[in-house]
């Protein structure tokens, strides 16, 4: 059943060839444009399939990666700042996913606001390196852990929605 669910979060997300990192020059270019090529398409079918769930973008060097992801539970928007860097042996280290503004909110999470990956995702990230990247980072990364612990935060009050900007509905009466 786990396998299941892993396979269909990576479904639609290609794999990566290059087997390189920041300190491989010109062979992390080549990685690098796999990695937004890669990310392009999981953003794109989470579009069309109604779930998009995150927004990134990285400095020139491509190994600070900075956004935000959100979460939706009863028709509210939760949203986090999302950030990592690339380790220098990426891609035989997955990069630790932060989210700081939940420092200190959940058990899961180590100091400076980090998500807790070790049991289940890293072990998974070794025996798919080059292959994975990014974006499965993202998709068997950080969308579980916000699955399983933003309801829980949300239930404890420990963080809250973002009221819109314009309600999402508008309703008009007969005087209209």
């Amino acid at each position: 059943m786990e396998d299941d669910q892993k396979n269909k979060a990576i479904s639609g997300i290609p794999l990566l060839k290059t087997k390189a990192g920041p300190r491989d020059k010109d062979l992390w270019v080549q990685r690098l444009k796999e990695e937004y090529q890669v990310l392009i398409t999981y953003v794109k079918n989470n579009k069309e399939s109604n779930n998009d769930w995150f927004r990134l973008e990285s400095n020139k060097e491509g190994t600070r990666w900075f956004g935000k992801c959100w979460f939706i539970q009863d028709y509210l928007k939760y949203e986090f700042e999302v950030e990592f860097d690339i380790p220098v042996t990426y891609p035989l280290t997955a990069p630790e996913i932060t989210l700081p503004e939940l420092d200190g909110k959940t058990a899961k999470m180590y100091r400076g606001g980090k998500i807790c990956l070790t049991d289940h995702f890293k072990p998974l990230w070794a025996r798919n390196v080059p292959k994975f990247g990014i974006a499965h980072a993202m998709a068997l990364g950080l969308a579980p852990w916000l699955a399983i612990e933003i309801p829980e935060l949300i239930r404890r009050k420990l963080v809250h929605y973002i009221k819109p900007e314009r309600p999402l509905i508008t309703l008009k009466t007969p005087e209209d």
